[in-house]
């Protein structure tokens, strides 16, 4: 009822903002025919129109900008409070039923066990939320290293397969340099992790029943290091393919309402791939037809890598002349 209630809203202005400015055009040409031969005042006639036009445009794509945040904001806070209700609402019922019943301990373990669970739910949620807002700031206060990014993959890979309790052929794993040297980038490790955990999560979770998930590394050149994480799942309608990156935004016109989520997943990916020097993007062919998602970074080239490289090449100058 709240939806329809805004689009509704939306629609209305969006038709009085163009009325209005058909209505200025109209006004300011019938006042052009009419005096054309004043030129000086046509001239202001036709600023102050124009002026009136470009006002009336720009406030109707102001509010509708504003209808749609608002809209997204309601749906990451029913999103963050159901993901933070939930598990509370799980961890006090465990708890009610050890103060008032005996059990054994068997069941006291397992209650342990989804307590555990649940809690670890409850702060990916609030970790998420946070790592969405320092996500948001251009730098990055910590100090920046070179990393072996395929380690650094592999591992965020078993950490996903443990946590998700996985068979090892669902999450595939392979690694193909062209030049058989190691992808190194230069970044925040944390801050890298936790875009490919976010990309890693994704596949798993919108991959259904069975979960086919292959990751690959390579790089296509010199200067790029490339990850694409492949699953065939869902997918995403082509017109979607961008909007996936939006803070807040989740996939419409699906029936996912048994998949939770708050929206930030992959704007946290492309914002810290920004923050690197690179780039992050989707592809799927629609829905049912799985989806990739690639996250492209600056290559660093190692110092006994650029002394080998500086020496072929001097070898090369050397047999030229």
């Amino acid at each position: 009822m709240r939806i329809t209630s805004r689009r509704k809203a939306t629609i209305t202005f969006l038709v009085l903002g163009v009325g209005l400015a058909g209505v200025a055009v109209a006004v300011g040409f019938g006042w052009i025919i009419l005096n054309w031969r004043e030129g000086i005042r046509v001239f202001l006639g036709v600023i102050f129109f124009g002026a009136i036009t470009t006002g009336l445009v720009l406030n109707t794509i102001f509010l509708l900008r504003e209808i749609r945040r608002n809209e997204q904001h309601d749906s990451f806070i029913n999103a963050v409070t159901h993901e933070l209700k939930t598990p509370i609402a799980s961890i006090r019922l465990y708890l009610q039923t050890l103060q008032h019943r005996d059990v054994d301990d068997a069941q006291r373990r397992e209650f342990y066990r989804l307590m555990l669970d649940d809690s670890d739910r409850l702060l990916g949620t609030v970790e998420q939320v946070l790592k969405a807002g320092v996500a948001g700031h251009k730098r990055s206060s910590r100090e920046r290293v070179a990393i072996d990014f395929g380690s650094l993959v592999r591992e965020c890979v078993e950490v996903a397969r443990t946590s998700h309790h996985l068979q090892p052929q669902a999450l595939r794993f392979e690694t193909v340099a062209d030049d058989g040297s190691e992808a190194r980038v230069t970044g925040d490790p944390q801050e890298l992790r936790t875009a490919v955990a976010n990309v890693l999560d994704n596949a798993i979770k919108y991959s259904g029943e069975h979960v086919d998930v292959s990751i690959r590394i390579e790089t296509p050149d010199e200067k790029h290091v490339r990850l694409s994480i492949r699953d065939h799942g869902l997918g995403i309608p082509p017109g979607e393919l961008k909007s996936v990156f939006k803070r807040f935004y989740r996939v419409s016109n699906r029936s996912l309402t048994y998949i939770k989520g708050t929206g930030l997943g992959l704007f946290i990916v492309r914002a810290i791939a920004k923050k690197h020097g690179g780039r992050a993007f989707a592809q799927s062919q629609g829905e049912g037809h799985g989806t990739t998602v690639v996250v492209e970074l600056p290559r660093s080239v190692s110092r006994d890598n650029r002394t080998e490289n500086r020496v072929a090449g001097n070898a090369v100058r050397e047999n030229r002349a």
